[in-house]
């Protein structure tokens, strides 16, 4: 499979917010980078202080930061003014900023550092340091732009789904992380009981009874079922009320008996007597 270079590059990788993103990780992971691996003739500061070394580093690596700060902006104008930037164009204006940056560390060496190589051997190894300081963080946040920007359209086709007539008479439950995973008739739901941040669902499926296990609170879920007549009942239920058959008082207290086959009980708590007898309509 050979790769188109005149593709043009992903929206995401032109947005502001994730230009920003990528400078300050760039940044960061630079900073651990120059005093964790300690290229670029650092080893001539060993005779001063690990703060001072953090100092002149991070010195330096802001000022080579600049680079990519300059480099990003234009970029970022490019795709205002809707100019089209390829793959190919994307690689190279990489590559610019890799050897731009590596002409600013090798001038340091040399004339800050007094780094007595050759200028070439300098730069050489000043390319190898600042690929990877590039290149890492760059093909990191990319995946990761490319990964949320898939989340964003998957989330995105879901909620349209929610609004095509034939799925609204289905509920949708979605983990603490507000991503969907699981749906149901609401015919078929029975209810819900919750423990700890765990939710697990009860529905019935050609008259058997099944559940799911889901990673949520009833507190949370709480809003969001009421319009479906899916309310609580207890500190650790909810029930489907189109599927309360009877709501009895006995002597261990109330409890709710389900349309269902063998019959299903859910119990009833004072807290919640008054707004279960609300949904049919009575007082209590």
């Amino acid at each position: 499979m050979t790769m188109d270079f005149s593709k043009p590059i992903p929206s995401y990788l032109l947005e502001k917010r994730n230009s920003i993103r990528l400078i300050l990780f760039t940044a960061g992971f630079a900073l651990l980078f120059i005093n964790v691996y300690a290229p670029f003739g650092v080893e001539t500061w060993f005779n001063i202080s690990k703060l001072e070394l953090f100092i002149f580093s991070s010195l330096v690596i802001l000022t080579g930061v600049l680079v990519v700060v300059i480099s990003r902006i234009i970029m970022y104008q490019c795709g205002q003014r809707g100019r089209s930037i390829s793959l190919g164009h994307y690689l190279l204006w990489i590559a610019v900023e890799i050897v731009s940056m590596s002409l600013f560390y090798t001038l340091y060496e040399i004339i800050i550092l007094k780094d007595p190589r050759p200028i070439l051997d300098a730069f050489k190894i000043s390319m190898q340091n600042t690929s990877l300081v590039l290149l890492l963080p760059y093909s990191t946040l990319w995946l990761y732009f490319s990964w949320q920007d898939k989340k964003m359209k998957l989330d995105a086709l879901i909620e349209e789904r929610e609004e095509l007539p034939e799925n609204r008479g289905m509920v949708l439950f979605r983990d603490e992380k507000g991503v969907m995973r699981f749906s149901i008739k609401n015919d078929d739901l029975l209810y819900l009981k919750g423990a700890d941040n765990y939710v697990t669902i009860y529905y019935s499926v050609h008259q058997k009874h099944e559940k799911f296990l889901l990673r949520n609170t009833l507190k949370n879920m709480e809003e969001s079922l009421r319009p479906l007549d899916v309310v609580r009942c207890h500190r650790s239920y909810m029930v489907n009320f189109q599927k309360v058959k009877i709501i009895e008082r006995e002597k261990m207290g109330m409890r709710i008996k389900l349309d269902t086959a063998p019959v299903l009980e859910v119990p009833v708590s004072k807290t919640y007597v008054e707004s279960v007898f609300q949904m049919f309509g009575q007082n209590v």
